[in-house]
């Protein structure tokens, strides 16, 4: 019975994932796309800790998603700030307002 709730978690995760990867592709802006892919990366964290569930082994799978949940928001506060300081997220979001 488990499993079956854990793999109908996954199924719901993973159309959640195809509905921020829509939004990544087609977002207004540079930061929309990014937050876009920060919330893809979280989702994937839940799904590996969801497998670790079904193969009764959840403190390796622990391990595998905390390390990619750091890498994930390293990406996320790196690319941010890079973006910023180029300063070409500021002419995006003015030329959308005028």
């Amino acid at each position: 019975m488990i499993h079956l709730v854990v793999l109908c978690c996954a199924v719901i995760l993973l159309v959640l994932i195809l509905l921020c990867l829509y939004r990544v592709i087609s977002g207004p802006s540079v930061l929309d796309r990014i937050l876009g892919g920060n919330v893809i990366g979280t989702h994937a964290t839940v799904i590996l800790l969801l497998i670790g569930i079904l193969y009764n082994n959840l403190a390796m799978f622990v391990d595998i998603a905390l390390a990619y949940a750091l890498l994930n928001f390293i990406a996320t506060i790196g690319s941010t700030k890079y973006l910023l300081r180029s300063k070409r997220v500021f002419l995006d979001s003015r030329d959308d307002k005028n």
